[in-house]
């Protein structure tokens, strides 16, 4: 499913409707929503930001700080604890007429799939960025996982109360690194310990805020004389960006016309939905300044669900395109993105695209081929909720007691099906074994995975056939951490843990033609199948099943099956067990019996031929490569740089940080990054720190391989006994 933005509607200087309706007819209340998502680097000050913004809209009451675990999007334990946010939570709130529906982000890359079914369902984003820090690693993971979704974002430069925040590195740095047009809208009065106002570079007037008054007292004064000359350019720059917009813009600019605020506005709103502009506010959530104005920016500038002029999908028989528009009147859409186990049923959160989801309801999930009985539907103020008959096109809520429905699944009416594009989420990298504590939380322990695994599409759990081992997977140490604390909060099961696994995969050697045949004959009747099959090794992860059997050799009903059975069998990955990537397998021959053949037969052999290549032409171990990023002091750089060469690291380079710092980025397997965070904050006093991201899979080198194989065996020859 894809969105195509329309013609944004023009905003006002109105300050209690930001969005006029210049139709015909009613107003449309669609046009008065903000679906947005707040997202950032770790500590960039993503769930303070957010706080303000429930404070001061009157949501909440008393402001929560993160370091003292006190937050309103922070609910879990482990989120207070640790001081990160871990799962994204949702809410709603209002800003001058405009309804504000919120989803906070986490910012540590292991859990990344948060943001990325976040961004598949929402209009809009602020990225928030660290004034002192600029744009740190996972900043660019979640622009670019904004890119994919076609998400428009306005930029929030945050801390610019902090010793070193540096405004003109971080447009440098937006524009360079994320290759986004960022525009300043605002510039900071003084930064660091000198911050203590903004100037708004549209209406070219200073805002100078109350210390004591948290945020809610300011003045307006004229631009100080100091600063007059970067305002005035970055002001032709702004006007330059707007013009570009619109032709109309554009004509009056050249004739040296002097364009206002609302012409600004319209402009630069036109700009942001179709993806063209990024604005950029500065601000200090901890001190409450820059809020109520970036507040002011979402609603001006971020799109309403009516600017998505379509929503597109297909048919989930005939994959024919199928479109819906953005009505209440429209035959339903509605996309699943989350779950939330729970012990009064499951919390399904969706997000309604066309049509109506009303309680009572009996609707369609295309995916899975089942109907779904809509029970009971809430609007979610992080962990609480507030019931409600239905959810209107435009609108995210969640549905209480689904049986069937998973992360990505569409609900729509039957008669009218339609499937809308799910999410893409990253193969898991690590793996451990775990166990209860105690012989009696087998079962529960069993029960309390399933559910974490519905919730967290990034987390799977599966039994060892080798050892008969329970082995959790995830995106790194921490996530697999926070899996374990939960099971004892949340399930009361303590469980011990292995030893972490790295995620292998492998593939053939070379391209091998091979040939797999089932013929068995037991007194009844038989099971006959033989396939031939060409195997080659290509560029792309996923298994490519090509069937170009002509003449009937394998008849057509056993196509399909045939495509089964080698991608399960690839799957299972004999003889290691690790899946194979990179492969694709060509049917091209075989044979078949008019009475002994069937589906399972064909399955069989399919799985033989996967067999009999590898033993033809032997496997390749690939092992996950990480994108590191180290940020270390300058005096310990060489340090750094042989640590990660010592680990079989590739520095791809070297970048000044902010201070005295030095980024490093670099490739370096995941088998070698295992406790690198307590060697690097020894190596460095306690000041470096990094972060990574799964890049790629590449061929271990042979001593490794060799080493791994071993492993394999002796654990085969342990579970034996």
């Amino acid at each position: 499913m894809s969105t195509s933005p329309g013609t944004p509607h023009p905003v006002s200087v109105d300050d209690e409707i930001l969005v006029p309706w210049t139709g015909s007819g009613k107003r449309p209340a669609l046009l008065d929503v903000r679906n947005f998502g707040i997202m950032a680097h770790i500590d960039a000050g993503k769930t303070t930001t957010t706080e303000r913004i429930l404070f001061y809209s009157g949501r909440i009451h008393k402001m929560g700080e993160v370091h003292e675990g006190e937050t309103t999007m922070d609910y879990m334990k482990e989120e207070r604890e640790r001081g990160i946010t871990i799962t994204s939570a949702a809410t709603q709130t209002w800003w001058k007429g405009c309804k504000l529906n919120i989803i906070d982000t986490p910012g540590h890359v292991d859990f990344t799939a948060e943001v990325e079914r976040s961004l598949r369902v929402l209009d809009g984003a602020v990225c928030v960025f660290d004034a002192k820090e600029g744009v740190e690693p996972q900043s660019e993971t979640v622009w670019r996982q904004a890119n994919r979704y076609k998400v428009p974002r306005i930029c929030f430069l945050n801390k610019m109360d902090k010793p070193g925040a540096d405004f003109e590195m971080c447009i440098e740095g937006i524009r360079k690194r994320l290759g986004a047009n960022a525009i300043p809208v605002q510039y900071p009065i003084g930064q660091g310990g000198e911050f203590r106002g903004i100037v708004d570079i549209v209406q070219e007037v200073a805002i100078f805020y109350d210390a004591e008054s948290e945020g809610r007292r300011w003045h307006e004064a004229p631009v100080p004389d100091e600063l007059k000359p970067r305002i005035e350019a970055l002001r032709r720059e702004l006007v330059e960006a707007c013009a570009e917009q619109d032709e109309t813009l554009m004509e009056r600019y050249f004739a040296g016309e002097h364009l206002h605020r609302n012409d600004l506005l319209v402009a630069m709103r036109k700009g942001v939905v179709t993806g063209k502009i990024n604005p950029v506010l500065v601000g200090s959530a901890l001190r409450n300044k820059g809020v109520q104005r970036l507040i002011d920016a979402v609603c001006y500038y971020l799109p309403s669900p009516i600017d998505i002029s379509t929503v597109r999908g297909w048919h989930p028989v005939t994959k024919e395109e199928q479109t819906r528009k953005v009505d209440s009147k429209d035959p339903l859409s509605a996309l699943a993105f989350k779950i939330i186990s729970d012990k009064n049923g499951d919390l399904t959160f969706v997000r309604v695209y066309s049509g109506t989801l009303a309680s009572g309801d009996l609707v369609w999930n295309p995916v899975r081929n089942d109907r779904e009985r809509i029970s009971r539907i809430v609007l979610m103020h992080a962990n609480e909720r507030e019931p409600v008959e239905k959810l209107e096109a435009g609108e995210i809520g969640a549905v209480i007691g689904l049986k069937v429905t998973s992360t990505g699944d569409t609900l729509c009416p039957k008669d009218e099906p339609i499937v809308l594009e799910s999410m893409q989420f990253p193969p898991t990298v690590i793996s451990m074994s775990i166990r209860p504590a105690s012989r009696g939380d087998r079962d529960k322990l069993s029960d309390a995975l399933g559910k974490l695994a519905k919730e967290d599409p990034t987390f799977k759990r599966f039994t060892d056939p080798e050892t008969g081992e329970t082995i959790i997977a995830g995106m790194g140490e921490l996530h697999l951490d926070i899996i374990k604390s939960r099971l004892v909060n949340e399930y009361g099961i303590h469980s011990e843990v292995g030893k972490p696994k790295v995620a292998y995969r492998q593939t053939f050697r070379k391209d091998v033609d091979a040939e797999g045949k089932h013929v068995k004959q037991s007194g009844g009747r038989g099971q006959f199948g033989i396939v031939r099959v060409k195997f080659k090794v290509k560029e792309t992860p996923e298994f490519e099943f090509i069937d170009s059997i002509v003449g009937g050799s394998v008849p057509r009903e056993y196509i399909k099956p045939v495509g089964e059975g080698l991608e399960k069998a690839l799957e299972e990955g004999y003889p290691l067990g690790f899946p194979f990537m990179n492969v694709s397998g060509e049917l091209y021959d075989g044979k078949s019996h008019e009475v002994d053949s069937s589906e399972m037969a064909f399955m069989e052999a399919a799985r033989l031929a996967v067999r009999a290549a590898t033993e033809m032409v032997g496997v390749t171990i690939l092992e996950p490569i990480m994108k590191v990023s180290v940020t270390t002091p300058e005096t310990n750089l060489g340090d750094v740089m042989g640590s990660i060469n010592a680990r079989r690291g590739v520095v791809l380079s070297t970048e000044q940080g902010s201070g005295d710092t030095k980024q490093v980025i670099a490739e370096v397997p995941l088998a070698e990054m295992f406790q690198y965070s307590t060697f690097l904050r020894g190596m460095t006093q306690g000041r470096g720190n990094y972060t990574m991201e799964p890049c790629k899979y590449a061929p271990a080198p042979e001593s490794v391989a060799v080493k791994i194989r071993k492993e394999i065996e002796d654990e085969k020859k342990a579970g034996r006994k």
